[in-house]
């Protein structure tokens, strides 16, 4: 016998900072190069945004190799924020992007106040890029980012400066490498953050025991992937008690259920890193399983499921 129910599509639609996103799944900035290196495994209009490369205001050659090395339940990398420079984006990547109807954040950062400012200016009238996100949270470089993301009162003073040199929606991705992550979400919520995005990675080192030398030639590097995620999670969970404005998570998701974590605690929006390299297809998966987790839960709209956390 044939049930008279139908079958609820669910809504996965959220809106962060006013931008209006079709599911709350996004690659997380260095993990998806400038989009167009995805695009032959998936369909970019399936995400609900994508995030690109960190850029600077010139380019940038990285660190020396090897920088990546794999550990358990993880990897660690010491990239050292390679990019092509604002300018060859613009003119290189952009144009690519732009052919989509999925929105683009794309993140940024610099050495110096200055720096932060005049790339989020230059970014600030070109179409087709929805929001910005300003890394002041990269733990691989010797010198600049680390600071603003460490310091409350000069992570306030950038950002601060930033918000002035544009009208985007601005998102301040956080370092989790502090003491407390509450005082630096409340000093980027007071600058003028329209979103928080975290965590970034988490500082750590291996050694090859046989050479006895770092596997790394940065020494140290950003520790990402499922070994991270209960750390995320329960930071993501810290920072919504402490800001009103939205917050995005990210921290080794690789599946659905990993998302759903985020959202349940609090977060609006997740993005996937690690998981891109072990299948470039991955986001899209987590997308379905997010509609048939809402479909077999009963749950008409996502939104229902953000910050429904039970204590």
């Amino acid at each position: 016998m044939m049930s008279d129910d139908k079958i609820i599509q669910p809504s996965l639609a959220v809106e962060i900072a006013g931008l209006k996103l079709k599911n709350p799944v996004m690659p997380a900035s260095g993990t998806f190069g400038y989009g167009e290196e995805y695009s032959r495994y998936l369909d970019l209009n399936q995400l609900g945004a994508v995030v690109t490369k960190g850029m600077s205001l010139h380019p940038k050659a990285g660190n020396n190799v090897p920088r990546i090395c794999e550990t358990v339940s993880g990897m660690l990398n010491a990239i050292g924020l390679q990019n092509v420079g604002v300018d060859a984006f613009l003119e290189e990547k952009m144009p690519f992007l732009q052919r989509y109807d999925c929105p683009v954040i794309v993140n940024f950062f610099g050495n110096t106040q200055d720096e932060y400012g005049e790339v989020a200016a230059r970014l600030d009238d070109v179409p087709g890029v929805a929001a910005l996100e300003m890394n002041i949270s990269c733990p691989n470089v010797k010198h600049g980012g680390i600071i603003f993301g460490t310091d409350p009162k000069a992570a306030f003073a950038a950002i601060s400066l930033v918000r002035k040199r544009t009208s985007k929606p601005l998102i301040v991705k956080l370092t989790p490498n502090v003491t407390d992550i509450q005082v630096t979400a409340r000093a980027a919520e007071d600058a003028g953050a329209d979103a928080l995005s975290l965590i970034n990675t988490l500082t750590g080192m291996a050694v090859d025991v046989k050479t006895r030398k770092p596997r790394l030639a940065n020494v140290i590097g950003g520790l990402s992937g499922p070994a991270i995620r209960p750390i995320a999670v329960r930071l993501v969970h810290q920072v919504v008690q402490a800001v009103q404005i939205p917050v995005i998570g990210i921290g080794g998701i690789s599946r659905a259920m990993d998302a759903l974590e985020f959202l349940i605690v609090g977060a609006k929006a997740v993005q996937v890193g690690t998981a891109n390299f072990v299948d470039p297809n991955a986001m899209a998966t987590i997308i379905r399983g997010l509609e048939e987790f809402c479909r077999d839960e009963g749950v008409a709209d996502i939104n229902d499921l953000i910050g429904s956390l039970e204590l």
